[in-house]
């Protein structure tokens, strides 16, 4: 029998290990700017083109290689790095295991210009397909340059599970600010299609923290720092007022290195607990430094992902550095009792009080009620009271002219709760024999008003709608129920009737993070079917001129905003497309919230209008929308 196990070629077995590494052009950022951190470079500068797919571009000012070093950084697990294995868990640089630029070459065509400091000329190399295709020496700054042009060129299959370029930008964008935050006395510029996004100067943590986010985080950051013998954890978390409903502004590094930890995201959840909403996620961007031999970072190829010798020290660490940091900052609210200074200034104040008045003062009945023992409870009959007297007198004969207390209900009228099944109402009928009366908390008093019709819908805790139908009663979720209405209206208007745009007398500009006007930027047609006018103005701005008909006036950058964190939170799910996405998003962020009082005109609005769904029993998230309670079960509840 023939053999049938062969060696892969080098150039086949190169792009599979480069399919580890490299899975998009976000993961040669990664690797290209931590190799520019790694040489010592203050200067760093990331140009991309076509959202990566036609170049990726890394210029700094570091150190420089030799012409023997630039040629055997593209071999494969060539690193200097480590020598020996116990090198592993020593590691302090970003890179370590010589895969980043052999993978990179494996699936694109490389130019390279690296100069050592001190050398007059630098070294130029070009890669194709893992092949050195041109070496020679040319003149260059010193630093390298290393441009990655035409991803996947020679692995069409792996090109075309790219993204669009918005959703690939995104990534980039993420990838960047990674980088950036832990290096923030690193100047960093990102430039796509000849267009600045970002411009990131020296500075502090909080300077480049703020610089990213936003200049709105300025003053709603808080410091954490504490310090042991066996880790130090320090950086800033965001004021509660700060949560939003989706995840994006947390960053955990660990020896200055970007990790996901659900584990520790989990502690800072713990610190925020009974502070923000059980559904929100707090801001947070903390560094943990501990010696390496107590972490191990070679557990995945993107090495985003570490293992802790100790996973609960860290844990625990984790939630009390951020506790302390809270109360330190009195973030829960307090009294001030500190003296205002103008006080001081007040004329009361700053007149002398001279012996006569002082006199006068201490011999009055007031001055006594304070001074003297015994004192507080005592009436003062000589004063003139007679005018609050008369006032009680006329409130008295106002409350009691109808022979029973302003306070008193009426009597309930039992008919209106009966509804046809089997008697439920014995007790209530034997309160008055058994001394019994009904709590008036317990009853509504819009079920005692005999003159209203019973199928008027109640809200109840301003969360839910109950209605009565034929069998018994239905429980409605208002948040529920008007997100499908929404989501099978905007369905219908991407369809074939747009929603009618509602244009806005004072056009507002909406400034964006460089992601989010990307992501803007790629829906704005179907935005605008959904009734959003947004025109781009530049910088990373936009001009609203026209939002739905129903979006409250003075709500639209609110409303943007919100359907912008709602669309990242959907964007998760690989099973649902972009104008699937979009759709969901408005839906969740425009309906009902839980908590908002609804008239009973609103409430029926909400029943007809979801009963005239094509799928009324459901959310498009899954939930429930309604509810239904027979009357023959809640006989049987009551026995």
């Amino acid at each position: 029998m023939a053999d049938i196990i062969n060696l892969l070629p080098d150039n086949i077995a190169n792009q599979i290990a480069a399919g580890e590494v490299i899975q998009r052009p976000a993961s040669a950022v990664k690797e290209l700017l931590e190799n520019a951190v790694d040489a010592g470079a203050t200067e760093i500068q990331l140009i991309i083109r076509d959202a990566g797919k036609e170049l990726v571009q890394v210029i700094d000012n570091g150190k420089g290689m030799s012409e023997t070093d630039a040629r055997m950084s593209f071999e494969r697990h060539a690193t200097s790095k480590i020598q020996t294995i116990e090198d592993l868990f020593r590691i302090r640089t970003m890179g370590f295991r010589g895969e980043a630029l052999a993978s990179i070459a494996a699936v694109s065509q490389v130019e390279l210009k690296t100069r050592l400091r001190g050398t007059d000329l630098g070294t130029y190399i070009e890669i194709d397909n893992s092949a050195v295709r041109k070496q020679e020496p040319c003149q260059t700054a010193e630093g390298t340059s290393i441009a990655m042009k035409n991803l996947f060129f020679n692995v069409p299959a792996r090109r075309n599970f790219l993204k669009s370029n918005a959703a690939e930008m995104r990534h980039i964008v993420d990838e960047f600010i990674r980088v950036a935050m832990a290096f923030p006395l690193v100047q960093f510029t990102l430039n796509n299609n000849n267009t600045q996004l970002f411009y990131l100067e020296k500075g502090s943590l909080k300077q480049r923290i703020v610089s990213i986010l936003g200049q709105h985080y300025n003053a709603r950051l808080v410091s954490v720092k504490e310090t042991t013998d066996y880790m130090d954890v320090n950086g800033f978390v965001g004021k509660p007022d700060t949560a939003k409903k989706t995840r994006g502004d947390q960053f955990f590094f660990v020896n200055n290195r970007f990790i996901k930890s659900p584990y520790l995201h989990h502690a800072i959840m713990n610190a925020f607990a009974e502070m923000i909403p059980a559904d929100s996620y707090p801001l947070y961007v903390l560094f943990i430094d501990l010696d390496p031999e107590h972490i191990d970072i070679n557990v995945h190829p993107t090495k985003q992902e570490i293992k802790f010798d100790d996973d609960k020290v860290m844990y625990a660490f984790v939630q009390s550095a951020v506790k302390h940091a809270l109360a330190q900052f009195s973030i829960t609210p307090t009294l001030d009792f500190e003296l205002d200074p103008g006080i001081q200034q007040l004329d009361a104040i700053s007149k002398p009080f001279t012996e006569q008045q002082q006199t006068q003062s201490a011999s009055g009945s007031l001055y006594k009620t304070f001074t003297q023992a015994n004192q507080a409870h005592v009436i003062d009959n000589s004063s003139n009271l007679k005018h609050w007297k008369d006032l009680y007198d006329i409130g008295k004969s106002d409350s009691f002219s109808t022979g029973r207390s302003s306070l008193e209900r009426p009597p309930v009228d039992r008919s209106s709760l009966d509804t046809g099944g089997p008697s439920v109402n014995t007790p209530l009928q034997n309160e008055e024999a058994s001394g019994f009366s009904a709590s008036s908390s317990l009853i509504d008093e819009r079920w005692q008003d005999t003159t209203i019709d019973q199928k008027v819908p109640v809200q109840v805790h301003q969360r839910y709608i109950l209605s009565q139908i034929k069998s018994g009663f239905i429980l409605i979720d208002q948040q529920a129920a008007h997100e499908r209405i929404l989501y099978e209206r905007y369905q219908r208007a991407l369809q074939d009737s747009p929603v009618p745009v509602q244009q806005n007398l004072f056009p507002q500009t909406l400034p964006l993070l460089p992601a989010d006007a990307a992501l803007i930027a790629e829906m704005l047609p179907d935005l605008l079917v959904l009734g959003y006018d947004l025109e781009p103005f530049g910088n990373n701005t936009f001009v609203v001129r026209g939002t739905p008909a129903d979006i409250q006036t003075g709500n639209e950058q609110a409303s943007i905003e919100g359907l912008l964190e709602q669309f990242k939170n959907f964007s998760n799910d690989l099973k649902v497309n972009r104008r699937e996405q979009l759709v969901r998003s408005m839906a969740r962020n425009n309906a009902i919230p839980a908590g908002k009082s609804l008239t009973t005109r609103e409430m029926q609005n909400v029943i007809d209008e979801l009963f005239a769904c094509a799928m009324p029993t459901s959310s498009p998230g899954g939930k429930y929308t309604y509810i239904s309670f027979k009357l023959s079960d809640l006989a049987k509840m009551f026995g």
